[in-house]
């Protein structure tokens, strides 16, 4: 698994796709084009050492200066005992600290736990020690939380704690509002020493260090990318150097960009890089150009992300439905400069119409929607750059990808009809930490991924999401899909926004639930059943309309449809 398509493989499914392909897309990739990411991290750092890698808190890191500070902390790694293949996690949202430390513990060999910082507890301990990480480094924002859990961590060595602008160099005055508004939100922690170290100690030691390269090939893990925020228990995607570096290259050819493309060129990273598509899609594919990525180290302040975009002159920009959607709703949106915007993806969860709409109506560029797991390290499918309107669908499989769809019984269903979306190609991870049991029965006989999203693909080999299987809602026997029906209720113009789930019913066995967020606070749920039945077949009519002050989400801006089922009882 995860080795890639090849002609000679079994049960190889037609590519319809590749007829479709924009001029100048090849049909493979070499998955080893690039080595490890420690070879990307080194030729980057050769060719483009002068250019600012990272833009954070208004200061810059070159890419020879983020090598040099990432081999200091390797170096220190090192020192502690860290030998390849031992994990290193990172508990931080988009701070300078973080890609120091990313950099440092893969130069050092070791398998990155990517954790998310508004983890409980439990969560924490869960993940920490499936994964055995010896060494966490945490924003000191964070640390209350790793005081609470540490207890149940004794296989955790050393907590390395950073603040929010450690790693740029800067000193009293020069930190800027944004890194002290960070640190005035530190609550009060208490680490033992014995476990305990700063990031600037660990890099002041480092720097005294004497950093050893570590061999490293593209089979070694280089993230345990931890699942399940959304649907149930998380679980470690192993991923290896080759599934990102080929999945960094599979990004490169798909977007048609040159080696010297980078000049200039700025992602808007407002996911954080603990998330598969901003560490791929924004840090190593800006690495590969010797672009900089602008870290957004608080996306859910809009009204600062506004500010920031204003400031900066950005080419790029990613983000998730829910934050394409906050934005347009800010009153400053229409002061932003996007004039030089090549182009906005979207990931993570489905773009709903009436936001692509106003946001090209707004920018005057499409949102080009892609799909992608932490499986697949992330990139399965991607509309293309030319893209002049969204589209509704996922886009074309990428280079050396083949999908497929297929029932409950496995068997192969033809172009048109719904069922589970299948993935086989290099990108595909090499299975789930310590779970061969889960492992098999996520991966089928002949190599290929279940996403467990229901697909279609259509003529030209496009591929449509429908939704997530486990979101589907059975009412009377007929499949309801939550992504169609919040797509009809987000065109209310009283409607900001809207997650369908299911809830037991006697009469149907379930039935539509919608759950609002309004715009308009005079909206009723008979004004939104009335426009729902002009779009909706009316066994996909919410039965119930639960008006909310917000939704439930992940940190990335997914809305938890779980959360929202478990926390509602029926009316």
């Amino acid at each position: 698994m995860g080795k890639g398509p090849s002609a000679m493989e079994p049960n190889t499914p037609p590519r319809p796709w590749l007829a479709a392909y924009p001029a100048g897309i090849p049909a493979e990739i070499e998955p080893n084009t690039l080595g490890t990411l420690v070879e990307l991290i080194e030729t980057a750092t050769r060719r483009f050492a002068d250019r600012p890698a990272i833009t954070c808190f208004g200061a810059s890191l070159t890419f020879a200066t983020l090598k040099r500070e990432g081999e200091a902390v390797a170096a220190w790694l090192q020192a502690q005992g860290i030998a390849k293949g031992d994990r290193v996690a990172i508990m931080m949202p988009n701070v300078p600290a973080f890609p120091i430390a990313l950099v440092g513990a893969l130069l050092a060999g070791a398998t990155v736990v990517n954790v998310n910082p508004l983890y409980t507890p439990r969560e924490l301990t869960h993940q920490l020690r499936d994964a055995g990480a010896r060494v966490l480094f945490v924003l000191e924002n964070f640390c209350r939380t790793v005081a609470e859990a540490l207890p149940d961590l004794p296989g955790l060595e050393r907590v390395v704690v950073a603040g929010a602008g450690d790693g740029l160099g800067l000193k009293g005055s020069l930190i800027t509002l944004a890194a002290r508004h960070l640190k005035k939100a530190v609550p009060a922690f208490a680490l033992p020493d014995e476990r305990r170290t700063t990031f600037k100690a660990a890099l002041a030691t480092g720097r005294r260090a004497t950093f050893r390269p570590v061999a490293l090939g593209p089979d070694d893990l280089a993230f345990l990318q931890y699942t399940g925020g959304t649907t149930g228990v998380s679980k470690g995607a192993m991923l290896t150097h080759r599934n990102v570096a080929a999945n960094v290259e599979q990004s490169r050819v798909w977007f048609g960009m040159r080696d010297d493309e980078g000049p200039g060129r700025v992602m808007v990273t407002a996911l954080p890089l603990y998330h598969i598509f901003a560490l791929t899609c924004c840090f190593f594919f800006m690495m590969r150009l010797g672009a900089c990525c602008l870290l957004v180290p608080n996306p859910r302040d809009i009204g600062g992300f506004v500010a920031l975009l204003r400031k900066h002159r950005f080419t790029n920009l990613s983000g998730v439905n829910t934050l394409f959607n906050a934005l347009l709703n800010h009153p400053d949106i229409g002061k932003v400069d996007w004039s030089r915007l090549d182009y906005a993806i979207a990931g993570g969860m489905a773009m709903q119409a009436p936001v692509a709409r106003r946001w090209k109506a707004v920018t005057g560029k499409p949102v080009i929607e892609g799909y992608g797991l932490s499986e697949t390290a992330p990139v399965v499918a991607v509309n293309p750059p030319t893209l002049h309107d969204w589209s509704g669908t996922i886009g074309y499989p990428v280079s050396s990808t083949e999908v497929c769809i297929r029932d409950a019984a496995g068997t192969t269903l033809p172009m048109g009809q719904p069922g589970e979306l299948c993935v086989r190609g290099p990108q595909v991870m090499a299975g789930y930490w310590g779970r061969p049991d889960e492992t098999a029965r996520a991966m089928t006989p002949d190599g290929f991924f279940r996403t467990g999203d229901i697909a279609l693909i259509e003529p030209d080999g496009q591929v449509r999401i429908v939704d997530r299987m486990k979101d589907m809602i059975l009412v009377s026997g007929f499949n309801v899909y939550p992504n169609e029906v919040e797509d009809v209720l987000a065109a209310h113009p009283g409607v900001l926004e809207v997650a369908v789930v299911g809830e037991p019913s006697a009469e149907t066995g379930e039935s539509v639930v919608a759950h609002v967020v309004r715009r308009d606070p005079d909206l009723t749920a008979e004004a939104l059943r009335a426009h729902a039945r002009e779009g909706l077949t009316a066994y996909k009519v919410p039965r119930r309309f639960v008006f909310r002050d917000s939704l439930p989400k992940t940190n990335v801006g997914k809305v938890l449809r779980r959360a929202l089922r478990e926390g509602e009882t029926v009316g």
